[in-house]
């Protein structure tokens, strides 16, 4: 969720991403070659290599800048607001799609949540996003983002977005907003146990 990456691109390495996602989902990801896609991009192959390290890091787009966004969102929420409250709303914000790029997000999340390559990559980029998730838990709780229940919640966040984008793009008339709202409730009554409990244990030492 990662996950997760709705933003319409505006920069040259967005552009190379664009380029990338419809030659992959015309042509085949394992059919198109790094040439293919900088040809397409109007690009020198070695200019591509500057902006992404690896053919399959392409479809990812500016992820990083996106996770820095996360961070700023959920840095910036009021300490008065519940964490689950937090994190629906940071999810929602993250996975926010422009209605006339809908269309293309579709491609590039059919890609990464279908092309064998691509799922071990994410792999790899869903730990950045998890970080991200189990640090804000761990600021919220007074524990470290490596201990369980932060881990616990970055997972759970994770397969919260994952489930919704498999349901939205089995169902075109769907719609993600409201399906990342109803996987966040779910969510929700867990974390807020949890909390409970540390809150309880907490007051008892």
């Amino acid at each position: 969720m990662t996950a997760p990456i709705g933003r319409r691109p505006t920069t040259t390495k967005s552009k190379i991403t664009d380029a990338a996602i419809d030659l992959f989902t015309e042509a085949g990801f394992d059919e198109t070659s790094v040439d293919d896609v900088a040809a397409a991009a109007g690009i020198a192959r070695r200019t591509l290599f500057r902006y992404y390290p690896s053919k399959n890091a392409i479809a990812w787009g500016d992820f990083d800048e996106h996770l820095h966004d996360m961070r700023r969102l959920l840095a910036e929420v009021p300490a008065d607001m519940p964490v689950s409250e937090a994190l629906r709303k940071a999810l929602l914000a993250f996975n926010q799609v422009p209605a006339d790029y809908r269309d293309h997000h579709r491609k590039r999340m059919r890609l990464l949540l279908g092309v064998p390559a691509l799922q071990a990559h994410s792999m790899l980029m869903y730990t950045g996003w998890r970080e991200v998730v189990a640090e804000f838990v761990a600021s919220r709780t007074g524990t470290r983002p490596g201990d369980h229940v932060p881990q616990t919640v970055a997972w759970t966040l994770l397969a919260t977005a994952l489930a919704a984008y498999e349901q939205w793009l089995a169902d075109p008339d769907s719609d993600l907003d409201e399906l990342l709202t109803r996987g966040t409730r779910v969510l929700s009554d867990g974390l807020n146990s949890a909390l409970a409990s540390i809150s309880a244990a907490a007051n008892l030492n």
